[in-house]
């Protein structure tokens, strides 16, 4: 990268600058003992309490002031019975995001909802496949979708990312019948040209395979921009997303989803209400989702700046440390995947080995390339305080430097 600067730290530099006294994600809110995944069940994967956690995707800091301000009003009223979700206020939040964010019209009728993004991929999948079809990812592959489609019973093909032959290969095996596309990609970071999205399209248009696109890190974008699947779609398609991933409340859960065939959309519903009795969705929400929408963007924006300002920091450090890394920032979200090939990590110096030093010796957790399966990589999540992401990747530089990187 030599002395380059981040695109995103330019980009929001003013919007970053004016939000400071409005937008805090520097104070470190102590997340221990809320049942969080990311703290609190750090030993499940790492098999140590205590270590400081740069792992799942959620982030340290607090949701924006104006969906905890919604979220206050609604608990006040405090009476919480069934809810729909079809209604004007959540739809028209949603229509007029991807409007101003993406600038994409979409029809609120080919809305779907469901309580997570993973659970309508499992659903779609379901639809469109049975036991033993091939279900095609682009790998390195977020392991949501491993479990997802395994657990399923199907059989899971990937194509690396970047080569188009190689999944034009797959798609073309006849019992191909879903590609899973996450757009921006985790934990890669990648954002989606257009030409790259049209030759996707094509492909799947080719061979008949359905495709179902993951967008819940579109609204994290550094450069580039998003580009979501709705321009894109031909056949057998959805787009699948939710607001918890940008504004950091996954645990209120809800998603929603865009699906392109009207007797599609309609099967989906009818087994979200019956078969699956979710009719009814968690008013908290909708709530958020929709305040978010409405007025969360000054928020986020100044969040993406930030979290570029973590990934610059990050990218300055690795490149003292190791001259001939070359790592750079990803185009998408908080999440660093980081290739230490070059510095011998997956040959010479094992991931187990890498992985003992950053627990035994650092204390820290942060995720190994192999549980999206690729050895010599590791995947840090730099959605934090800055103070935090230092300690990640000074832990890491430490680390690499006792294996002789």
């Amino acid at each position: 990268m030599g002395s380059e600067t981040h695109p995103a730290a330019a980009a929001h530099a003013d919007a970053d600058a004016g939000a400071r006294g409005r937008f805090d994600f520097d104070t470190v809110v102590d997340r221990r003992g809320t049942w969080c995944v990311q703290w609190d069940g750090v030993a499940d994967r790492f098999g140590v309490d205590g270590l400081l956690p740069f792992t799942i995707s959620d982030m340290d800091v607090m949701s924006p002031p104006v969906v905890l301000d919604a979220l206050r009003d609604r608990v006040g009223h405090g009476v919480f019975g069934y809810t729909d979700w079809r209604q004007e206020d959540f739809l028209s939040a949603i229509r007029d995001w991807f409007a101003t964010r993406h600038g994409t019209p979409i029809d609120t009728g080919r809305v779907v909802y469901g309580p997570s993004v993973l659970n309508q991929l499992s659903q779609l999948l379901r639809m469109w496949s049975g036991p033993g079809d091939g279900v095609v990812v682009h790998t390195p592959t977020y392991d949501g979708f491993t479990k997802a489609i395994t657990g399923l019973r199907r059989d899971l093909r990937g194509a690396p990312v970047g080569d188009m032959d190689a999944l034009g290969a797959q798609l073309a095996r006849p019992d191909s019948k879903v590609l899973v596309l996450c757009s921006p990609h985790n934990p890669t970071g990648h954002v989606w040209t257009e030409g790259e999205l049209r030759r996707i399209a094509g492909l799947a248009a080719d061979h008949g395979v359905a495709v179902i696109s993951d967008e819940i890190h579109a609204d994290f974008v550094h450069t580039g921009r998003h580009l979501p699947w709705t321009g894109f779609g031909s056949g057998r398609w959805a787009l699948i997303t939710s607001a918890t991933k940008a504004f950091n409340f996954p645990a209120l859960s809800g998603s929603y989803g865009i699906i392109g065939d009207p007797d599609d959309h309609a099967e989906f519903l009818r087994r979200m209400q019956t078969a699956e009795g979710l009719a009814s969705p968690a008013v908290l929400s909708l709530t958020a989702h929709i305040a978010a929408y409405r007025e969360g963007a000054p928020w986020l924006d100044a969040l993406v700046a930030h979290v570029a300002g973590n990934l610059n920091m990050l990218a300055g450090r690795l490149r003292a440390a190791f001259p001939g890394l070359g790592w750079r920032p990803p185009e998408a979200g908080y999440l660093a995947w980081i290739d230490l090939r070059p510095l011998g990590v997956g040959t010479t110096i094992t991931d187990e080995a890498l992985q003992r030093e950053l627990i035994e010796n650092e204390k820290v957790a942060i995720m190994p390339g192999t549980t999206y399966g690729s050895a010599g990589f590791v995947r840090l999540n730099v959605g934090c305080p800055r103070a935090k992401a230092e300690l990640g990747a000074d832990a890491l530089i430490r680390a690499l430097r006792r294996l002789g990187a």
